[in-house]
């Protein structure tokens, strides 16, 4: 039973009561009043010579007494239903004061799992910004010289979107839309341009590659646990395209590209392979939240637009899931190509 019905019950219970105790009443001055009439009566016989008329109130007096009785038996039986209602009543309210400790230990559970959390996430926050500043300082002991002049003046980040019609339906126009924001608010904004391809089929993959030569290729969509990409077909439908598949178009499509993006789920493995070709890649190992997808991508986007390297572009997107209180920082993994810098994966010249 709920506090609440148990609340009503004890509400009816002494509705209940009061009505009993107000018909006790009523029997108890039923009562009150017959034995009146008969000490009435009594009186008026004891002047009374005449045997009949003696006899008469004698048989009145006795009617008299048998509905005392009856009275008297209806308001025991009355009080026996209020003492009932008490007990009943009680219990009710033993109840509800046992319901209401559970209620409170349950919320003070809640609290303390709350707490929790919160401190883990802030201790969590607290040791990525650490790490941040380890490398920070280690980039500052030990500085990598860039070579901007070899870097482009725009890089090209091609964002491939697919939702096919019999998946759940992802909001990837709203991840697009905070990542062109995000880029917008950048400081070096101009040396970054976003392109787009929607509903994409498996064959337009490689057109897209040759036409827009980009610097970074960002899929979004679904993938399956199966190491595979999920594109549409003619149709609308699913399109299933290998996680072998893929490494062996980077092997023949690679020129120029950076960084590849697969912000879908169970895509580690297809991230991990293709840096046989590419400098660098971010796979999901488990499922992605669609919030988790859009605030990961955006930070990572703003993070390249500031003219951070990929690292900490990549560790800055990790520390924003956290900021936003979405817990899947641990889902995005980074992989570099043999012999590959962390620090010289700096994709933006600046101005």
């Amino acid at each position: 039973m709920s506090l609440d019905s148990e609340r009503k019950r004890v509400a009816q219970l002494q509705k209940e009561k009061a009505a009993l105790e107000q018909a006790l009443v009523r029997e108890l001055n039923s009562s009150r009043n017959k034995r009146a009439e008969i000490g009435q009566i009594q009186r008026s016989a004891t002047r009374t010579a005449s045997a009949s008329s003696l006899q008469t109130k004698q048989r009145q007096i006795e009617t008299k007494e048998k509905q005392v009785t009856a009275f008297e038996k209806k308001a025991a039986d009355i009080k026996c239903r209020i003492a009932s209602k008490d007990s009943e009543i009680f219990r009710t309210l033993s109840n509800i004061d046992k319901l209401s400790n559970q209620e409170l230990d349950k919320r003070h559970r809640e609290e303390k799992n709350r707490n929790n959390t919160k401190l883990r996430h802030e201790k969590e926050i607290t040791m990525e910004l650490e790490r941040q500043s380890k490398l920070h300082r280690k980039l500052s002991s030990s500085p990598i010289v860039v070579n901007f002049e070899n870097l482009p003046e725009k890089i090209i980040v091609l964002f491939i979107a697919s939702n096919p019609l019999d998946q759940t339906q992802l909001r990837l126009d709203e991840e697009i839309r905070v990542i062109s924001r995000k880029i917008r608010e950048s400081d070096y904004r101009d040396s970054v341009e976003l392109r787009s391809m929607w509903a994409t089929r498996p064959t337009d993959l490689l057109q897209a590659l040759n036409e827009n030569k980009p610097t970074v290729v960002h899929f979004s969509g679904h993938g399956s646990d199966q190491d595979e990409l999920l594109l549409q077909n003619d149709a609308g439908g699913t399109k299933v395209v290998s996680k072998e598949t893929l490494v062996e178009m980077f092997k023949f499509a690679s020129s120029g590209i950076e960084l590849v993006v697969f912000n879908t789920c169970f895509s580690e493995n297809q991230a991990s392979e293709i840096t046989k070709h590419i400098p660098a890649a971010i796979g999901m190992n488990t499922s992605i939240s669609d919030d988790a997808a859009r605030i990961f991508s955006a930070q990572l986007y703003s993070s390249i637009g500031f003219g951070q390297n990929i690292s900490v572009a990549f560790g800055q997107a990790k520390v924003a899931l956290m900021l936003e209180g979405v817990l899947e920082e641990d889902t995005p993994q980074l992989f570099l190509g043999n012999g590959i810098s962390e620090a010289a994966l700096v994709l933006v010249k600046p101005s």
